[in-house]
């Protein structure tokens, strides 16, 4: 994990590096007002997923067209969060922050006011934008807002952002869709980006650009992210289980309506089952990856494929669905911190970059699984595109158990060889 650069905002305490360093309760507030920040950020992605009826409707267009607003905001996503990095040079990442959450607030009101299917994808280009800026540096400036004994507690909550956007964001949207319309609920996410914006600058300290990676005799501390095996692997991994989650979770609506017949709340109340799941698994997998991160996503891997393989089989029945989406949510909803800490802990002194491409990876692969799941859904039907997400969620399981994910890495603060996590 990333050790804290020292920061000139006044209130910030001296850091001495030293574990005992008390984090204050003011920098806690800059913890929760980040993940609040990736909380709009990813609910302003996934919203699609739970008014993809009344949105394709709207628009007059097919839910596979709709659908596919996912995979334009994360081919855009894909390719800003890997080279902002690259990019911000010195600039006050808190700054950086705040501006990306305006150009979020743009977006998001863009789509509110789409006509047609060309305005909605101009509208995701510019939400990808900001998504990509956010998420891409949330990880990373998050341990520097605490103490360094914080710091995987910091990354928890700031990933955590994530999964409570499925718990509250897209269950909530999916609500106020079906009371005001779905425009209203992107209207609202629009207002919340702003405020957030102006939260950023107030509770943030100022965040300069971390100090520059020191070469080591081998020379793996300065090198790319790209060149470290675990890292490889691990991309590849994430590349396969997220792609096989989005196949399948673009439309779970249309599963929950065609195959078990679910009422339009019914849907919101199994949503918000699978995100509450969701938040569980994002804390608990946060403790066991901070132990063996890599384990933990395997586990994950696995759980994926497994609830995906219920859901086709038992999706029929209300009780059975109920079950699979739950430990559908619990699996995938650890993902996010799970992979994160298994990327900085392979390259710990690379964690703007490594996080950037991490970043980048997911959200290509969430364009991915949209994609293939909207081509699979017209082509074949539902009951296809769930048997492939599993099996791709099982495809990820086997790289993962590939002996690349052991090559040995330096542990952050230690100066012994360790195996990787």
């Amino acid at each position: 994990m990333e050790t804290p650069a020292p920061l000139t905002d006044s209130r910030d305490p001296v850091d001495t590096g030293s574990p005992a360093v008390r984090t204050a309760a003011w920098q806690w507030l800059a913890v929760a007002v980040l993940s609040l920040s990736t909380f709009v950020v990813v609910t302003s992605e996934m919203l699609p997923v739970g008014v993809l009826t009344p949105m394709a409707d709207g628009l007059g267009i097919s839910r596979g067209a709709a659908g596919s607003s996912l995979t334009v905001t994360g081919l855009v996503t894909a390719v800003t969060a890997p080279v902002v990095p690259r990019l911000l040079g010195a600039l006050d990442r808190r700054a950086v922050l705040a501006a990306a959450m305006v150009v979020l607030a743009a977006g998001n009101a863009l789509t509110a006011a789409a006509d047609d299917f060309g305005v909605l994808v101009v509208s995701r280009v510019v939400l990808g934008i900001g998504m990509g800026v956010v998420w891409g540096l949330a990880s990373a400036v998050a341990p520097r807002l605490v103490s360094p004994r914080h710091g995987a507690v910091a990354v928890s909550l700031a990933v955590g952002g994530v999964a409570a956007a499925s718990v509250v964001g897209v269950p909530l949207g999916t609500l106020v869709s079906n009371a005001y319309g779905w425009r209203s609920a992107f209207g609202a996410l629009a207002v919340g980006a702003v405020v957030l914006a102006a939260a950023l600058l107030l509770a943030l300290p100022r965040l300069p650009r971390p100090a520059a990676p020191t070469a080591t005799a081998d020379g793996t501390d300065a090198a790319s992210p790209l060149r470290v095996p675990s890292v490889q692997i691990g991309l590849v991994v994430v590349l396969f289980l997220v792609t096989a989650h989005f196949a399948a979770y673009t439309y779970v609506r249309p599963v929950l309506e065609e195959r078990t017949g679910l009422a339009p709340g019914t849907i919101a109340v199994v949503l918000l089952v699978y995100g509450f799941f969701g938040l569980v698994g994002n804390f608990a997998a946060g403790a066991l990856a901070a132990r063996r991160a890599r384990r933990t996503v395997l586990v994950l891997s696995a759980g994926v494929g497994a609830a995906i393989a219920l859901l086709a089989l038992f999706g029929r029945w209300a009780g059975p669905t109920v079950v699979a989406v739950a430990l559908w949510g619990v699996m995938y909803g650890g993902l996010s911190v799970a992979g994160q800490i298994w990327m900085t802990r392979s390259a710990p002194h690379r964690v703007e970059q490594v996080t950037g491409i991490y970043v980048g990876v997911f959200t290509a692969a969430i364009a991915l699984g949209a994609f293939l799941g909207g081509a699979v859904v017209e082509g074949v039907g539902v009951p296809a595109l769930l048997w492939s997400a599993a099996a791709l969620a099982a495809a990820a399981l086997a790289v993962g158990l590939f002996d690349g994910g052991r090559t040995p890495s330096k542990s952050p603060g230690r100066g012994r060889p360790r195996r990787a996590a």
